[in-house]
Order: structure tokens, then C-alpha cells, then sequence
């Protein structure tokens, strides 16, 4: 059976493709630390998630740790203030080197565990540079120099929309999924850029969107 690890952060995306993996695969939820706003909440879910699921492919959330403050100043993803609302673009949500931290601190776990993939559930119409076949392909070739061993970096949903993956995974508890940058008390805020962009998924896939937002709808 292969063995992959799952970059997770609790959101939607990840969570639906480490349960779809662990179908056929021994699954290794990663979550990395870094110091953001919304963390506690985003484990909270991702736990709660993996918990329902009932799949022994699924092995329990390895935590890993990266602060990013002395990087990201008093940036909104640190303080919680002046976070992005519902109406900016994408591109107010970016965090500078991202998936750097993220995949080269799971790529130095997998190469000590004896995994060799590495899984992220990035999805089509992403418009980081980050995030980008091209870049995933690059990284993985310059960890496995680094490393001394082949890894791999795979998007298996990149060619996918939010509201495809809803509607092919609308069997799955999606609403214990934790898609906001200022979550408050267990609760979506409602009105950030992310829950925005997971209001209209739900609406656009047509499927009765379970989550609970604290703040009205925009």
C-alpha cells in the first residue's frame, strides 16, 4: 500500500483529499504550525474531521512547527486584525512562502518515515506562485537532492473547482471542515475572504451548505 503525506490544515480541500486517498493509501495527515490567528480552530476541525471517517488508512495528525513572526512581522494572519474581507480579491489572502515552509518541513518528516509523496489539496483557479504544477515539480526535484532520496509533490485536485469537489464529496461531513481566516468560537466568521469564497462554492455545487457562520451573509 503506498504511503502519502497529506499536507491538512482543516480546510475543505485537504480534508476531502486525505479521506479520498486514504481509499487506496496510508494516509499521513501533516499540519504545520506557524503562528497564524486561526490555528486552534483550524486542529480542532481537522481532528473532528478525521474522526468520522472511521478509516484506519488514516493515521493521527502529525503536528510539525515553523514561526513565521520574526518573517511575518505584525502581518493580519498573526494579529487577527484587518483580516481580508468578503470583498477583495485572492490575492489579499497570499502568504509569502507558503507552501515552502509547508512542503519542505513535510519532506524532511517523510524522509525519516519512510514516505516518499507528498500531498497538497491546491485547487484550480489558484493564483499564487506557489501553487503551480511547475512549482511543485521544482521543489520536489530540489528536496530530493537535498534529502538524498526521491520525494514527490503532487496537486491532485489542481485541475478541480471548489464546487466540483463539493458536489463529487457531498457524502463526506464537510461542514466539520474549517474554511475562514478569523474564525470565532468554533464558528466560521462569515464575512472574511475564505468563507466568501466557500458561501458561493456550496451555492454554485447546488448542495445545502451545513456550516455555521456567526456573521451574516454578504
Amino acid at each position: 500500500m503506498e504511503r502519502i503525506a497529506v499536507l491538512a490544515s482543516g480546510g475543505l480541500d485537504s480534508s476531502v483529499l486525505l479521506a479520498d486517498l486514504a481509499g487506496t493509501a496510508e494516509v499521513f495527515p501533516i499540519y504545520v504550525r506557524k503562528g497564524l490567528f486561526w490555528e486552534e480552530e483550524e486542529i480542532r476541525s481537522l481532528n473532528a474531521f478525521i474522526e468520522t471517517l472511521h478509516n484506519s488508512n488514516v493515521h493521527g495528525v502529525r503536528e510539525l512547527y515553523v514561526p513565521v513572526e520574526g518573517l511575518y512581522g505584525d502581518h493580519w494572519s498573526l494579529t487577527g486584525e484587518g483580516t481580508p474581507g468578503a470583498d477583495t480579491a485572492d490575492e489579499a489572502v497570499f502568504l509569502p512562502g507558503r507552501n515552502v515552509l509547508l512542503v519542505s518541513l513535510a519532506a524532511i518528516w517523510c524522509s525519516t518515515h519512510d514516505v516518499s509523496q507528498i500531498a497538497l489539496g491546491s485547487l484550480g483557479g489558484n493564483p499564487f506562485p506557489d501553487a503551480t504544477p511547475e512549482f511543485f515539480s521544482d521543489l520536489a526535484g530540489v528536496l530530493s537532492v537535498a534529502l538524498g532520496r526521491r520525494i514527490s509533490v503532487t496537486a491532485p485536485y489542481r485541475e478541480k473547482q471548489k464546487h466540483a469537489l463539493i458536489r463529487d464529496f457531498k457524502h463526506l461531513p464537510l461542514h466539520l471542515t474549517l474554511t475562514c481566516i478569523s474564525p470565532r468560537d468554533g464558528l466560521h466568521c462569515g464575512v472574511c475572504n475564505k468563507c466568501n469564497e466557500r458561501r458561493t462554492a456550496f451555492k454554485q455545487a447546488e448542495i445545502e451548505d451545513k456550516t455555521n457562520y456567526a456573521g451574516r451573509e454578504t
